[in-house]
This record gives structure tokens, C-alpha cells and sequence, in this order.
């Protein structure tokens, strides 16, 4: 499988497939009847930096897959995870809502006691709502919203599903946690031999060509582990960004490694959508799930922390979206966007729209270059953990226009930024700024109130969805 796709690097940075005459058609809500529904890839990879991608001029790190996405498509300078973790910003993502409004303001784990969500079984997932517009749907790679009935990937929308039902691999070969595999093709437990993520991407690659020959669109949600920790890159990797920055610290040779194979893979990917001839009627997103993990040397840029953390550099996270014909290529946007505006975007793009309840946005306009009438919202970030750090507690932040409010551990204060005067997060004005710490403050204390209502526990009795 592998074999012929050898050259993916060099054949889709090098090669520029000829733009495909379009016809101007205006845009009322939603894509055209007449205009074919096009495929989705959303690539969602798990702690990748702000700046871990050669795009941004990272010198030690080469991302060329990336870079030609971004290149082809549209850049987000100002895109955030919903949280600074993993399960709440893949909540948001699929539900196109806050994380704790459907029941996961923490990290869903193996053992009850340090678990700190349940995925409200009646939430309307993406892939169920783009099931309805016509779609087959697809998780390949990491789920983390549930490792039992009813919240599997396949009770809420997937048609098909092959990989990780957990959060972390404790080894990217054996693929276990706590010595459970929670490996799956569908409801069945498997055990495949190989890295992770050559796993993900085999099987992506495999389903692209199995799509090809069906007519309804796909909607492909490629969620690599990668590069979360343990890192772990075949050693050829290693050994090649050793042998050209001989002068990196161990640690930082090895996560470079790990996601410089990742992007070979997300090359391999999109080859196989050109191959297929599918790429010039494909949606591709890519995006990660919170900031980059720094005790692993990862590159959040400028921006302040990291990963777990509510200052910028825990929430900014690399994003572009590419769509052949339709978003001008090497276009950027300063727009402030969320995971869970990806959401009600992609429903617009297939023609549909939600009819309940969601919090996300869509910026389908922004994508095809018209001006968006924007409202200024706020933006609420949660995360709920255990620990003696956290014991159990939130933490938040809130953005409002240029302010954002937050506190970074339960039991420390309150701090205010002004990110367009200080956005680097230095100067705390919240003693200076009170009628503003007050506004924000009883914003966030409505948010707080009406997650209350949800539960974020499983239930004691059995549920049914």
C-alpha cells in the first residue's frame, strides 16, 4: 500500500494541479441546489503547536504537506480550540457547542475517579446531521468522547469507524492504555500491528479509494493521536532531523520528527484524493485540538504557555481550509474563530443547516471571500479537572472583543487582558479595568450557571439514546 505512495511529499508540493474554470453562482444561506455537495476531510491532529508548521516560519521543522494546504486555501492567524485539552474540544467540534453545554468540560478517561465528562448522549453530532444532507461518514483515528454504548462513534452518526476509542496511547506501537486496547473497526475490537499514525493513514487512504466509486460525498474526520505524547517517531524520522539539526535538544529532534512524519502522512492522504480525482470537489480543514505541549518542546510561537493552560499559547491553535475552485488560494483571515464554528460552517457547505440549539457560528462567507456581519460575542473556554491542582474545579476564560478574562488555576485570581494592546498577556489591568472585569465576569458567571444544568457524569442507571 505504502509503496507507491513513496513520492507524496514531492509530488504535492511540487505540483500544482491547474485551476478548474468555475462558474459565479451567488450564495443565498447555503451552497446551491445545482452545485455537487462536495467531500469533507477535517484533519484534526492532538497538541500540534501554533507554531509547529514550517508555514510560520519555524526554521527547525519542516511541514511541506501543511504548507501546501495552506498555500491552496485559506490561513487562520486567529483560529482557537474550544479548550486546552482533548475531549472538550472534540466535543465542541462535533456538536458545534460549548463542551460543557454537552456535558464534557474535562477529560473523558479510563476510570471513573479521573474522568471529568460524559457526552450527553441526545447531542446531534456532525456526522449525524451530514448523514441527513446525504453523506457517508467516517472516523478514522481517535474518538475520545466515550469508550462505551451509547457514546461510541458509530451510536452517533459514523457510518463507519476504525480506530482509538480512548484519549492517550500509552506506546504508538502496541496501542494501549492502561493495558486496555481500545483499537476498533466499527464495534469490533482489533489489534493491527504498526504505528499509529501509518495506521490512520493506510485506512484513510483505503476508504478515499473505496469512496470513489460511490456517488453520495464522504465526510472524513481524520483524527490523528499524533503528536501527543509519548512521542514517538520511527526512528528513520528521528535519525533524518538529527542528521540535519544536529544542534536540537533530544527532546525537540524527537517531536519534530513525530509530526514531520505525520505531515508525510497527511501528504499520502491528499494523494490519494488526487489520484482518485477527488480533490478538486473536497473541503479539507486542518486544525489541532488545543496549544502545543510544552515539557515536549513544542512551538506555540509568541503566544504565552501552553497546553492545559487559558493563556493564548493553551488555545491558539494552526489552522487552513482549502476548497479547489471556491476559496482563493494563499488567502489569510485575522477572523476569530472556534472549533465548534467548524459545525454549522460545514452544514452550510452541504446545503443544510441546524435546527436546534448551537453556539458555533458559520464563516462559510469569510471561506468564499465575502464580508460577514459580525456581532460581537462572547467566547467562553472550560476545562474541569482533578489532581490536587485542580481537585475537581474549572478553570475559564472569556474573550470579548479585544478583552479576555480568565483564571488559569481554581485557586489563583482573576486576570484581564487587553490582547490588542498586550498580546503577549503581560500586564494584568484587571484592578485598573473593574467595570470591565465586571462585565466579563457576570458574562462568564450566566455561562457557568447554565452549564450547571448539564450533567457531566454517566448516570447511574442505564441510558438510552
Amino acid at each position: 500500500m505504502r509503496e507507491p505512495l513513496k513520492h507524496t511529499g514531492k509530488i504535492l508540493v511540487g505540483v500544482l494541479v491547474p485551476a478548474i474554470a468555475v462558474v459565479c453562482v451567488t450564495f443565498i444561506g447555503a451552497v446551491p441546489a445545482r452545485a455537487p455537495a462536495p467531500n469533507i476531510l477535517l484533519i484534526l491532529t492532538d497538541d500540534q503547536g501554533y507554531h509547529d508548521v514550517s508555514y510560520y516560519g519555524t526554521k527547525d521543522l519542516r511541514t511541506p504537506n501543511l504548507d501546501q494546504l495552506t498555500r491552496d486555501g485559506m490561513r487562520f492567524d486567529n483560529f482557537y480550540a474550544n479548550s486546552t485539552v482533548c475531549s472538550p474540544t472534540r466535543a465542541s467540534l462535533l456538536s458545534g457547542r460549548y463542551p460543557d453545554y454537552v456535558g464534557v468540560p474535562g477529560v473523558i478517561r479510563t476510570y471513573d475517579e479521573d474522568s471529568w465528562g460524559y457526552l450527553d448522549p441526545k447531542a446531534r453530532l456532525l456526522p449525524a446531521m451530514l448523514r441527513k444532507a446525504g453523506y457517508h461518514t467516517a472516523l478514522i483515528g481517535k474518538w475520545h468522547l466515550g469508550l462505551e454504548a451509547p457514546n461510541t462513534p458509530n451510536e452517533h452518526g459514523f457510518d463507519y469507524f476504525h480506530g482509538w476509542l480512548g484519549d492517550m496511547m500509552d506506546d504508538y506501537w502496541t496501542h494501549r492504555r492502561h493495558g486496555v486496547n481500545y483499537m476498533r473497526k466499527d464495534r469490533q475490537t482489533i489489534d493491527p500491528q504498526g504505528h499509529a499514525t501509518d495506521l490512520f493513514t493506510q485506512w484513510s487512504v483505503e476508504y478515499i479509494k473505496k469512496q470513489q466509486k460511490d456517488k453520495s460525498p464522504f465526510f472524513l474526520y481524520l483524527a490523528y493521536n499524533a503528536p501527543h505524547f509519548p512521542v514517538q517517531p520511527p526512528k528513520e524520522w528521528l535519525q533524518k532531523v538529527k542528521q540535519r539539526e544536529p544542534d536540537l535538544p533530544e527532546k525537540r529532534a524527537e517531536l519534530v520528527a513525530f509530526i514531520e512524519h505525520m505531515d508525510e502522512s497527511i501528504g499520502q492522504v491528499i494523494w490519494a484524493l488526487r489520484e482518485t480525482g477527488q480533490y478538486e470537489n473536497t473541503l479539507i480543514i486542518f486544525t489541532s485540538d488545543n496549544g502545543g505541549h510544552l515539557p515536549s518542546l513544542a512551538n506555540n510561537g509568541p503566544a504565552r504557555d501552553g497546553k492545559q493552560s487559558m493563556y493564548e499559547g493553551g488555545l491558539r491553535v494552526p489552522t487552513s481550509i482549502t476548497w479547489p475552485g471556491r476559496i482563493k488560494a494563499g488567502s489569510v483571515s485575522d477572523q476569530v474563530n472556534l472549533s465548534m464554528d467548524i459545525y454549522p460552517t460545514l452544514l452550510e457547505v452541504a446545503g443544510s443547516k441546524a435546527t436546534h440549539q448551537v453556539e458555533g457560528r458559520s464563516f462559510l462567507k469569510t471561506l468564499l471571500g465575502e464580508t460577514m456581519d459580525e456581532a460581537e460575542r462572547p467566547l467562553y473556554f472550560t476545562r474541569r479537572e482533578g489532581g490536587t491542582d485542580y481537585a475537581g474545579q474549572c478553570i475559564y476564560a472569556l474573550r470579548l472583543g479585544d478583552w479576555k478574562l480568565l483564571q488559569n488555576k481554581p485557586y489563583e485570581p482573576m486576570e484581564l487582558y487587553n490582547l490588542k494592546s498586550d498580546p503577549l498577556e503581560k500586564k494584568n489591568v484587571l484592578k485598573e479595568q473593574p467595570e470591565i472585569y465586571k462585565k466579563l465576569n457576570k458574562l462568564l458567571m450566566l455561562h457557568i450557571q447554565k452549564a450547571g444544568k448539564v450533567p457531566w457524569q454517566q448516570p447511574d442507571g442505564p441510558v438510552v439514546n
